[in-house]
Formats: structure tokens, C-alpha cells, sequence
């Protein structure tokens, strides 16, 4: 409701003053249209004319740098080639229906990972409990904003949240394909992929199969675009240092911090992961440290990537999941350890408590001065990466140690992975 009622009539009032084009201002349309022009009448996503005309359908008219207000993302197609095959069955329907489509896809798949990795974190919860998170996840504004805008950030976070739901599972092959899937989004897949390189060469013997379905399948994945599109890598390239140019390329801690420190601490971050990652790397894929380090990956890749759009955070939910479940001895820690638990809540539940206060405004208080207050849900967003991170890394110890439980203790002990 907040969303419809009071976030999208400010941005039509603000296009509107200030002349902001509007168009279906879809993400998914960019890829769409390349991968339909490429596929069906053999044009280069990535020139000039089809950027124009992705604009045309985006915008509903080409950008006009003359033009002070226009956006300054140019809707370029700035994902490797090869995501035009998980979009092939899509290229020949109308894109009002794909929209239509691709909302209930996202809505779909985003619900079924929650439960996904329930399972991978071995977390058996009522069904009440199950449903409670569903709802808190797909309610969440990242996951509306996703959806809304037909993201493909939740089709990756969905993707890995399958590929450790195989890989606890022992379907290390599979795992492996799903794996390579993952990197229409580098950014998102990186970390990820390397706590699995990481993670392998502690069982190289056992678990070198997952390295080479991924291996293979990135090779094929690459190859086949390079087959339908000769030079598609340096293409890409451009493309996408073009992208972080115009919509400026700056992660979280470099708006907290500065462009020069945030970079500096990013690299920092990643150092951390890798040394925390390192002796880890014999330990089960079923542990409660195999289970926290991928979702400190993940909270790591929110923090640093050059990019702060909230529907990315959808990758925090299994660190979030992690750190429930252990909710009561953390608590009992240490006070500072109390102290970010109380701001991790207070930044995640700002959203719906903003939300629930702006709407039921709607009935007392004029359209004109709710639209001076449309941010109140935002104010949080950056802080719910930085403070989700603090609290994996403060409370690592506890995290590890934390009893899960019997029932998953038993089944921990008794999925062991199966041969293939």
C-alpha cells in the first residue's frame, strides 16, 4: 500500500514537475529487447541503436543530456551476453504479458527460498513460523522493489539460495551448474564463488566435481554467447564500465565513509572473508560454520559492491535467519552485542513501521504533506547491510557455538552427501 499510494504518486508528482521521463520503467526490459534482437534478427545488444531504443521503451523517449533532469542511467545492456538463454522462452510473447509474468515469477521464487534455506541452515521451525517469514520477506520493501521493477538481483538470490540447497543436499554437480547460473550478476556471484573454491581444496578428492560443473558450465555458458555474438566479452566490458560511470558506481561504505576509505574497507572486508574462510575450508557443508560463512559472503557482497540499491538485500535474509536462530545466546553475550542486535532490529523493522505510519496518514493528513515524508521507509536502508554485517562478525563465535538442535543435530549427522 505504501508503495502504490504514496512511493509511485511521488515519483509520477516529481516526473511530472520536473519533466522526468516515465516509460514501464521495467529492468527487465533492457535484457529482454537485447536478448529478442539478438536471438530473433541477429543486432548487437550492446550498440548504440539498441540502447536508444531500450530507452524509448523504458523512458518512453531516448535521454536527452541537454535535458537537466533526465536520468542519468542509460539503460544500457550491461549483463554478460549469456543471459539472453534464461530469457529465450520469453522473447516471443508481448512485454506486457512478460511483466505480468515475470511479477509472479519473482513473487514465486523469492517466497520458495526462504523455505530453501530453512533447509540449508538445518532450521526446523512450525509452520506458523515458516509462513511469518515468507510474508516478512516478501513484504519487505527490497523484495516489492524488486518485484516491482521486474529485478533480476531476485532471480540470482533465488538461484543461490538453490544452488546451497543442492549442495547440502550432496547434488554437487548440480550445484555447480546452478552455481555458473549465478553470474548473469558477477557482482553478486563472486564472493560465493570463492568460499566454494575455498571450500573444495579441503576435500579436493570429494568435492572437485562441483568446481568442474561450475568450470564447465561458465566455459559453455561464455563460449555459446561468444557463438551467437563474436567479441561479446570486450563488448560487456564497456558496457559495464560505462554503467558504473553514469549511475556512479558507489557501495554503501562509500557514501558512510568516503569514495577513498570506502574502497579501502571494502578491500578490507574481503581480505577478512577470505582469512576467515581459509581454515574453514575442511569443514562439512551441513556445519554451522560452512552455514555462516555463506551468509557472511553474502552480507559482505551487500556492503561492498558499487551499488546500493535496496532490492540487493534480499541477500541478507540467510544471515538474518542465522543470527535468529541464535538470537538468545547472542543476547546473552555481552552488552555490546545487545546493543547491535537492538539496532539490527530497529533497521530492519523501520521499513514497516514507516510504512504502516504513512499509510494510515493517508486518511488524516493531505496527499501534500505526505509526499514530504514519502522517504521515512529509506532512512534505514543503508544501515541494515553495515549493522547485519557487525552482528555476523561480532557474534561469530557464538554463532558457531550456538546448539541448533537435536532434530538437527540427527540430521546433520545422518544427510551425508550422496554419490552422484
Amino acid at each position: 500500500m505504501y508503495v502504490q499510494f504514496i512511493f509511485i504518486p511521488h515519483q509520477k508528482a516529481d516526473a511530472s514537475k520536473l519533466q522526468i521521463p516515465r516509460g514501464n520503467l521495467s529492468d527487465l526490459y533492457p535484457r529482454w529487447l537485447g536478448a529478442r534482437e539478438l536471438l530473433l534478427h541477429g543486432r548487437d545488444p550492446y550498440a548504440a541503436d539498441i540502447t536508444r531504443e531500450i530507452q524509448i521503451g523504458y523512458y518512453g523517449r531516448p535521454l536527452d543530456p541537454a535535458r537537466p533532469h533526465d536520468p542519468k542511467d542509460q539503460e544500457g545492456f550491461a549483463y554478460p551476453v549469456y543471459v539472453i538463454f534464461l530469457l529465450a522462452p520469453s522473447i516471443g510473447l508481448p512485454f506486457s504479458i512478460v511483466q505480468k509474468l515475470c511479477l509472479w515469477f519473482l513473487l514465486g521464487i523469492t517466497a520458495a527460498s526462504v523455505l530453501m534455506w530453512m533447509d540449508v541452515l538445518a532450521w526446523r521451525v512450525s509452520l506458523g513460523s515458516q509462513l511469518i517469514w515468507i510474508l516478512l520477506t516478501v513484504s519487505s520493501f527490497p523484495a516489492i522493489q524488486g518485484i516491482k521493477l521486474q529485478q533480476l538481483s531476485l532471480l540470482v538470490a533465488a538461484l543461490l539460495a538453490w544452488f546451497a540447497y543442492l549442495l547440502t543436499r550432496g547434488r554437487w554437480a548440480w550445484a555447480g551448474v546452478v552455481l555458473a547460473m549465478t553470474t548473469i550478476k558477477p557482482q553478486l556471484a563472486f564472493l560465493p564463488v570463492v568460499l566454494v573454491c575455498i571450500w573444495v581444496l579441503g576435500d579436493w578428492g570429494r568435492r572437485q566435481r562441483i568446481l568442474w560443473a561450475f568450470g564447465i558450465s561458465v566455459a559453455v555458458l561464455v563460449m555459446t554467447g561468444e557463438v551467437v555474438l563474436p567479441g561479446w566479452i570486450h563488448e560487456f566490458r564497456a558496457a559495464l564500465s560505462a554503467y558504473y560511470q553514469y549511475t556512479g558506481g558507489v557501495s554503501i561504505l562509500d557514501v558512510a565513509l568516503s569514495p577513498v576509505v570506502g574502497k579501502i574497507a571494502a578491500i578490507a572486508l574481503v581480505a577478512i572473508f577470505i582469512a576467515l574462510a581459509w581454515p574453514a575450508r575442511a569443514v562439512s557443508e551441513r556445519s554451522p560454520q560452512f552455514q555462516w560463512l555463506l551468509s557472511l559472503s553474502l552480507a559482505v557482497t551487500i556492503t561492498v559492491i558499487p551499488m546500493f540499491a535496496p532490492y540487493n538485500q534480499v541477500l541478507l535474509l540467510p544471515g538474518l535467519m542465522v543470527i535468529v536462530r541464535s538470537l538468545a545466546a547472542i543476547w546473552k553475550c555481552s552488552t555490546i552485542s545487545r546493543l547491535v542486535v537492538v539496532l539490527t532490529a530497529a533497521a530492519v523493522f523501520e521499513q514497516w513501521l514507516a510504512a504502516i505510519f504513512l499509510v494510515f496518514a493517508l486518511f488524516f493528513l493531505p496527499s501534500v504533506v505526505l509526499q514530504t515524508l514519502w522517504g521515512l521507509p529509506f532512512y534505514s536502508s543503508l544501515a541494515i547491510p553495515v549493522t547485519v554485517l557487525a552482528l555476523l562478525l561480532m557474534s561469530r563465535g557464538t554463532l558457531l557455538n550456538a546448539p541448533i538442535g537435536a532434530m538437527d543435530v540427527s540430521r546433520t549427522l545422518q544427510r551425508q552427501p550422496a554419490s552422484e
